[in-house]
């Protein structure tokens, strides 16, 4: 679908006015190879697909475009390739204007490396074919040079004569990384590259493309909803929601100090537990909470709970129930219903197993303490508070 500002007129001028664009200038340690200000997208008038994005990403760092199906994520990663025209702001690629609602540099001119959800390999052709298509501008022998470290780096060695249908899905991959990073890319684009991936083979591949993404110092961006991907691999997260940048932070940052109730939820499990500032304090069902924002007493809002804060002690009479256990191998995940009938949860060790129906005390251990207004149309800076709250 062609967005509604573009025509084929003004993308051939902006690609007259390019043609003399490079983005493979060496770039410095620490500086900005990619800047996002103000873009916004739409595939229809007064319908905007992103709006007002703006963050920045350094030389050799691992970007992760967060969110659930329909946010965005796909949009933003096409608009930085060339795909999509913005209609508001720019994009700024190692220094050079590359997109804004008047300017489009062609994707080809980028120097941008893409790994797409289905690999996109060309299937008549073997592995070290594939790897080297694009260098055919190389002589010959520097063509096998590059290629030769690609299947080393890769992993591939031994395979380089195999035909895409002989491999597997995690050795596909491989190879489509390989073709993409063959070029020296300035930024290397993948689109949930792991999605046809069992998932231990996703692990895998994620610890193992991290590692290559390192050695190479290559700059990076991964779209996915998969929080603990996102997690695992990034430097920072940007997390977004209906087209917006919800919250752009590094991923520690992203799941202990949310700054909203959707980020909070998003990146994992969290429940929300209602408050009344009383002074000093936050007086919730649970026990007090820092009132670190200094509000005024009376104000009402809500805690984020996540279950590694809160911990079982069976308490013969007490008012809290255990409801349901869900076993997940390293750990059991209780659902627990409290006095007043809301639900929470509990992480414990696998080894701690308490039954439905079981009486229970919790106990707060609760290192950051986010707090929102009580309004869920509302939006709050989380405020973080250094040390365990404590429980009544």
């Amino acid at each position: 679908m062609t967005p509604v500002n573009g025509s084929d007129t003004d993308e051939q001028q902006d690609k007259n006015e390019e043609g003399a664009f490079s983005a493979t200038e060496p770039i410095q340690d620490g500086s900005a190879v990619l800047d996002l200000h103000n873009v916004s997208c739409a595939y229809e008038p007064r319908r905007p697909a992103v709006e007002d994005i703006s963050f920045s990403v350094r030389q050799g760092e691992i970007l992760c475009l967060l969110g659930p199906s329909g946010c965005g994520k796909t949009t933003i990663l096409r608009a930085i390739a060339g795909f999509e025209r913005v209609t508001n702001g720019t994009i700024t690629l190692s220094g050079h204007l590359v997109s804004s609602p008047d300017r489009l540099v062609p994707t080809e001119q980028r120097h941008i490396g893409m790994v797409f959800q289905e690999y996109a390999l060309f299937p008549h052709l073997r592995v070290e074919k594939n790897i080297a298509f694009g260098l055919n501008h190389l002589p010959r022998a520097q063509q096998r040079a590059i290629v030769d470290d690609l299947l080393t780096l890769t992993g591939l060695r031994g395979l380089e004569h195999r035909y895409p249908h002989e491999l597997s899905g995690g050795q596909q991959q491989r190879v489509a990384l390989a073709r993409a990073l063959a070029l020296r890319p300035v930024l290397l684009l993948l689109d949930e590259p792991f999605s046809n991936l069992d998932p231990d083979m996703a692990s895998r591949m994620r610890q193992d493309l991290h590692v290559l993404l390192r050695q190479t110092k290559t700059t990076a961006i991964l779209v996915t909803h998969d929080h603990d991907e996102a997690f695992s691999m990034a430097d920072h997260v940007a997390v977004l929601n209906r087209g917006r940048l919800e919250q752009f932070d590094t991923p520690e940052a992203i799941y202990h100090l949310p700054a909203t109730p959707f980020v909070a939820d998003f990146v994992g499990q969290a429940d929300f537990i209602s408050g009344v500032v009383d002074n000093q304090v936050v007086t919730t069902e649970l026990g007090e909470f820092p009132n670190a924002q200094k509000l005024a007493t009376g104000a009402k809002v809500v805690v984020m709970i996540r279950p590694d804060d809160l911990h079982i002690v069976p308490t013969k009479g007490a008012n809290a129930r255990i409801v349901a256990r869900q076993f997940k191998g390293s750990e059991n995940l209780y659902t627990i219903r409290l006095a007043s009938g809301q639900i929470v949860h509990s992480s414990e060790s696998s080894l701690s197993i308490y039954q439905a129906g079981t009486a229970i005390a919790l106990r707060v251990l609760a290192t950051h303490t986010v707090l929102f207004p009580q309004s869920p149309q509302s939006a709050a800076e989380p405020v973080s508070h250094d040390g365990p709250a404590s429980t009544r």
